[in-house]
């Protein structure tokens, strides 16, 4: 009996099966996070808080009771999952995995301050109940292909993004040395003049730090054309990444021409 009911925890929390019960549950979850993220962002409107302040407390107390115990049960249950079936320290392993760290990120701020007295930590702490939303990630399809992109490509992004960072202390060297005598409060250092190298190179510009001299001018047209390519790269990464995947998955699932139903076609 107690074996059955351990199997059955798990095919729910693991979404191994897909009927009514699982797929509530996963309903509940996801409404469960959503709502707890649209409080994070509206308890900061002090017209709201006043008014509806005593709900946020509650509900905060109920998400996490259900959070813990979602958390609990994924570690009881993981000997099941074939990934840690015969694996050592199978619980130790699974705890230090991307996602049981996000789901620990989502409970941590409502027992922290009852250890931690310092407001401005406790501040800053709360903030961390935004990990809540990454949460969705356990069900929600595109952000596991989103997960699978940044995957796959971690090596290409990685060189991508060491480009553009050469490209901004070039750059942001650049500028310093053109404006530096003319506007030596805004450039005052190659550090300093790095804010006008981002903005630039994104293609933002602000106009709160703009040259005014000639030789800079020059330099900053020339940035700012480069940084259309420069930022391109990872763009199309992506983009191309996305598409691998989406074909990877339109391979893998087919539908059956009778019953309409998704079937694996490994």
């Amino acid at each position: 009996m107690v074996n059955k009911v351990v199997r059955r925890a798990y095919e729910i929390l693991e979404g191994t099966t897909n009927d009514r019960l699982a797929r509530g549950f996963q309903i509940f979850i996801i409404s469960l996070i959503s709502i707890n993220v649209l409080f994070v962002v509206i308890e900061t409107e002090e017209s709201v808080l006043d008014e509806y302040g005593y709900l946020f407390t509650p509900f905060e107390v109920f998400s996490v009771i259900i959070f813990t115990a979602e958390y609990a049960g994924r570690i009881l249950v993981c000997k099941l999952n074939p990934k840690y079936e015969n694996t050592r320290y199978a619980r130790l392993r699974l705890v230090f995995t991307p996602m049981m760290l996000v789901d620990l990120a989502a409970i941590l701020p409502f027992f922290l301050p009852f250890v931690i007295t310092d407001l401005r930590f406790i501040r800053i702490i709360r903030l961390l109940r935004l990990f809540r939303l990454f949460k969705l990630a356990r069900y929600s399809d595109p952000m596991q292909t989103l997960g699978e992109v940044f995957k796959s490509k971690a090596g290409d992004l990685a060189v991508a993004f060491f480009i553009l960072f050469i490209v901004l202390i070039f750059a942001s060297s650049l500028m310093y040395h053109a404006e530096h005598e003319a506007q030596p409060e805004i450039f005052s250092s190659i550090p300093a003049s790095m804010w006008w190298g981002v903005i630039t190179l994104t293609t933002i510009g602000y106009g709160d730090t703009y040259p005014v001299t000639i030789m800079g001018k020059i330099v900053g047209g020339a940035v700012a054309i480069l940084g259309i390519a420069v930022y391109a790269i990872p763009t199309g990464i992506m983009a191309s990444a996305f598409t691998e995947e989406l074909r990877k998955k339109r391979q893998k699932t087919r539908t059956c021409p009778h019953c309409g139903k998704e079937y694996d076609n490994t």
